[in-house]
């Protein structure tokens, strides 16, 4: 272990316009599953993160970790390659685990580059989690984020991570090595001692404002149900949660397709 009512979903995830200045693509790469989003198209991906190389199924992502740039790579053409025009080349942007980015982000960069994008952004998934549930992140904003293979606890501030903490756990180890008690646990020990770490006030207040739930722990009844009573703080799931860091990804890309820092050369940024 390191250290009011939302808008409809549907309603702020309508695919903006592809045109020939126009194309983006939202990615998820997680260590279960990989989620794509493409301008003008919607959601077009929720699979499970392998590759084929011909010796049986390979996962090239192992708990939040790129281990295999190139099968990632390989992947991303072999499921994105003929869903997007020869003509303009994309804007990519990419979730990114808050404490492995900046590993992750130059290995995903190197996976992504089989799609020729024009420019690639990343994101923090916690922030794009933020922005698919249309939070006010001007105030502080805990975000727990229960994935099949890792559990990130990041405190946002003014949209940037201000602390963060991870375990590998998840879902996928439910029933093997893992209880849902004991995921909400490692969750409540490393909100503690985010909170006595915290000479401030805003771990408290983002914690009394209402933790944000997502990732697909967050579709797990026994695991919201254990949670909710072992924090003792609001819970707020959000809308979609296993799809929520593509899909705030992607309302990132439709304000940031515009920006003149995204014009010209491929170019490497985080957001």
């Amino acid at each position: 272990m390191t250290g009011a009512h939302p808008p409809d979903a549907a309603a702020r995830h309508r695919p903006w316009p592809l045109c020939r200045h126009c194309c983006g693509i939202a990615l998820d790469m997680g260590s279960a599953r990989t989620r794509a989003w493409i301008a003008g198209k919607g959601v077009v991906l929720d699979v499970p993160t392998m590759t084929f190389p011909g010796t049986g199924a390979v996962y090239p992502v192992q708990r939040g970790a790129i281990t295999d740039a190139p099968g990632c790579a390989r992947m991303l053409q072999r499921l994105l390659g003929h869903r997007l025009p020869r003509l303009p080349r994309p804007m990519v942007i990419v979730t990114a685990p808050v404490l492995d980015g900046v590993s992750y982000r130059a290995r995903a960069r190197t996976a992504v580059g089989v799609l020729r994008p024009r420019s690639v952004l990343t994101v923090p998934s916690a922030r794009g989690i933020a922005l698919a549930a249309g939070a006010d992140m001007s105030r502080p904003l805990m975000v727990v984020d229960i994935g099949a293979h890792l559990t990130e606890v990041v405190l946002l501030c003014d949209g940037a991570v201000t602390d963060a903490r991870r375990t590998a756990l998840g879902t996928s180890d439910l029933g093997e090595s893992a209880t849902p008690e004991q995921i909400c646990e490692a969750v409540a020990r490393m909100l503690t001692a985010m909170l006595r770490q915290d000479r401030t006030s805003l771990t408290v207040d983002a914690v009394q404002r209402g933790i944000l739930l997502a990732g697909g722990g967050a579709l797990r009844p026994e695991i919201t149900y254990h949670l909710t009573g072992r924090l003792h703080a609001p819970l707020r799931v959000v809308p979609a949660p296993h799809t929520a860091a593509v899909r705030g990804a992607a309302r990132l890309l439709q304000a940031a397709h515009t920006h003149p820092s995204t014009s010209g050369p491929p170019t490497a940024q985080s957001c």
